[in-house]
């Protein structure tokens, strides 16, 4: 359920709970009944739980929760029914979440909110954690437990996702970026403020995007070492799981060009004596650096366009387009 109040919005939901033998195991440490009540909670004007439409002992569960808060606070309480197909069914669950956290109108300005996480299907709490690390839920997490014995005050501990505001973990993330960036260097540690920001923006864009990357600089600059560099660092940080393929277009023409690229069947052409994979299908999960891709033909050039916007291409010959999810590098001196 998704609960919001002045000064906390709280999450929670029990239909996991199944059962009368569950229900009556955990009656004395319900976590929301806990937090709003053992904690004294700083929930100052209104509590919207949203919950699904399973039963506790032939309650429903919306009106069980509701019960347990009144039991300790006076608290007014206001519904959201969301209806969940299968609570543990990843795309339904996130769908109906991220369809009422867009349509729900927060008040950041007025209002905090918490998301709990305690309760509820795994596949429910891994949904709400990605939906308040991705901010469609502007709050901070809020994680409760029973107490120990049974019939004692649990605890509850509110954490934040902005990762920048805990100091070691920030120092951490610098040395990563740090290292990153030496990496690219090749070791090499220089004073150019320009070079080390060209670098910098260089290891952001290796570490966050699919997309495809151009590389300018003249003959015997290093593009084509810097592109084995970033595919080496993609690697480490596990982005990518296929291999590194290159090639210079420089040296391709005509079928050499399309066969070396997109591969072909057997017969294609004179000379095509077996089937080639060609780069395309060879780096899939993994990095093509096509060096001095002015030189590419017009026609193999359109052939890449789909290639890596579709992530599918026809070989040489063949009859039936292949599919490949590659990232593309290109070098050029123009």
């Amino acid at each position: 359920m998704l609960a919001a109040a002045s000064g906390v919005a709280v999450t929670a939901r029990r239909c996991v709970l199944g059962g009368r033998r569950a229900c009556d195991r955990f009656r004395s440490a319900v976590p929301s009944r806990s937090f709003i009540g053992a904690h004294h909670a700083p929930v100052s004007r209104r509590f919207r739980p949203g919950l699904g439409r399973g039963r506790t002992g032939g309650t429903p569960i919306g009106d069980t929760v509701v019960a347990d808060i009144a039991e300790v606070s006076s608290l007014a309480v206001r519904r959201h029914v969301l209806d969940f197909e299968d609570p543990w069914d990843f795309e339904s669950v996130y769908g109906v979440l991220h369809d009422f956290a867009r349509k729900y109108p927060f008040d950041e300005e007025n209002e905090e909110y918490l998301v709990h996480i305690t309760t509820g299907t795994h596949v429910h709490q891994i949904c709400l954690f990605l939906l308040t690390e991705s901010r469609r839920f502007p709050a901070r997490l809020l994680q409760t437990s029973p107490g120990r014995p049974e019939k004692t005050p649990g605890t509850f501990s509110i954490i934040d996702l902005d990762l920048s505001r805990y100091d070691r973990l920030a120092s951490r993330f610098r040395r990563e970026h740090a290292d990153a960036r030496t990496f690219l260097k090749a070791g090499i540690a220089t004073k150019s403020a320009t070079f080390n920001a060209l670098i910098e923006r260089i290891e952001i864009v290796a570490s966050s995007s699919k997309e495809p990357i151009l590389l300018t600089g003249p003959t015997g600059a290093g593009k084509t070492k810097l592109a084995r560099r970033i595919f080496e660092l993609k690697k480490q940080r596990r982005l990518v799981q296929g291999e590194f393929a290159e090639v210079n277009c420089a040296t391709l023409r005509g079928d050499a060009a399309m066969s070396t690229i997109f591969g072909h069947v057997k017969g294609a052409f004179t000379g095509a004596l077996a089937d080639r994979a060609g780069l395309l299908r060879r780096a899939d999960g993994g990095v093509v650096f096509l060096d001095e891709i002015g030189e590419l033909g017009l026609d193999e050039q359109a052939m890449l366009l789909r290639a890596i916007e579709d992530g599918v291409f026809t070989p040489m010959g063949a009859d039936r387009d292949v599919k490949s999810a590659f990232q593309l590098i290109c070098g050029t001196n123009r």
